[in-house]
């Protein structure tokens, strides 16, 4: 085996970004924004169908990591491209072109493909494909599932046509393409139950979650009906204040920890202070953002959590512009957002007093 790159990260002049196929040409936006920002001169190649854009060195000089993007599932460095591996000896010819990269041990081993329908024939291939690889790795002493260890991501095109990454330890969402393995549970009322368990299981980390969703903590749910949010709460031990025109569901109607209001979301008003405001209303995203705002900056709540429903054009310019509105532009409120797995078109966001505490 040739000579190991042990952080390759440092001489990156690619990533590759896996984002909701159609959303291609919003994470570009988005990607051109940071590197305009931040000084980089780089340009992106996209495949918009895919869910896939390449970012790339416009000098020739390392890249630095792109942050934490609304609309990345994914984000890793290129370490090597195979745009025709040979039929017969598929993973020979893959190892030898990760050779000069591959560390001594690796966290995983993730084979990803396009989240389209074509994409699910290549999950079958990658499925078989994955135990004659990692047979192959450990042969050459790379050890696997190692904790601390940078993980190998193989982006598969088709069956010869791959792209391969490291991405350092506790990168990116920790999830294969970014996807969550999550199972609706009969109880809840909708699928819109699971969205709120992945936004909160990505948008805080292991320590906010055990301090900001403890049983006993109050949040009303803007927008309820028909009480996915609501439910999901109460399954954190919350008392929920439901507000919405509209009926919820019946093993929601029996909790007494739930209190139902039929009235406006955008007119209702608090009689005292919660520790969270989340809102799944199906409106123009600048005003669902103003409302959010003044929650927060009247003292309503601790933190928020909603969704932006995004327009057919310019969404990132859509996304930027409800930041400002949120946060006041200086960074006075905080914001973390990403474009989830069970988002459509639309975002999902975590707002919060700083005072509330908040790792960002």
């Amino acid at each position: 085996m040739t000579e190991r790159d042990p952080i390759p990260t440092r001489h990156a002049t690619r990533w590759l970004l896996q984002c909701r196929p159609g959303f291609g040409a919003d994470l570009a936006a988005e990607l051109a924004d940071w590197s305009n920002s931040a000084g980089v001169a780089g340009w992106s190649r996209v495949e918009n169908d895919q869910g896939r854009v390449d970012f790339h060195s416009a000098d020739g000089r390392p890249l630095p990591t792109p942050p934490a993007l609304t609309f990345a599932r994914q984000a890793w460095p290129v370490v090597a491209d195979c745009p025709q591996l040979p039929e017969r000896d598929r993973v020979g010819a893959l190892l030898e072109a990760l050779a000069p990269h591959l560390p001594e041990a690796l966290a995983g081993v993730w084979l990803e493909h396009p989240d389209t329908n074509d994409g699910k024939a290549l999950g079958r291939f990658c499925r078989k494909f994955r135990p004659h690889l990692e047979r192959a790795l450990r042969e050459r002493g790379v050890a696997l599932e190692r904790a601390g260890a940078p993980r190998l991501h193989l982006w598969f095109a088709d069956s010869r046509q791959v792209v391969a990454g490291l991405a350092p330890a506790g990168s990116g969402r920790p999830w294969p393409m970014g996807i969550p393995r999550l199972r609706l549970p009969r109880a809840a009322p909708s699928r819109s139950a699971l969205k709120l368990e992945e936004a909160v299981g990505w948008l805080l980390t292991p320590v906010e979650r055990e301090a900001a969703l403890r049983p006993g903590m109050s949040a009303v749910d803007l927008g309820a009906a028909p009480g996915g949010w609501t439910w999901a709460l109460r399954q954190a031990g919350l008392h929920v204040t439901a507000v919405d025109n509209g009926p919820l569901a019946e093993s929601l109607r029996a909790d007494r920890a739930v209190r139902h209001l039929r009235e406006d979301g955008f007119r209702y008003r608090p009689p005292h202070r919660v520790d969270w405001l989340v809102c799944d209303m199906v409106e123009q995203p600048h005003r669902v953002a103003r409302l959010v705002r003044h929650w927060l900056v009247s003292g309503w709540c601790g933190r928020a959590l909603f969704n932006l429903k995004l327009p057919m054009r310019r969404r990132w310019q859509c996304v930027a512009e409800c930041r400002a509105l949120v946060t006041g532009g200086s960074g006075e409120l905080g914001w973390r957002s990403a474009q989830l797995y069970h988002d459509r078109e639309e975002i999902t966001v975590l707002a919060w007093r700083p005072a509330a505490g908040s790792r960002g």
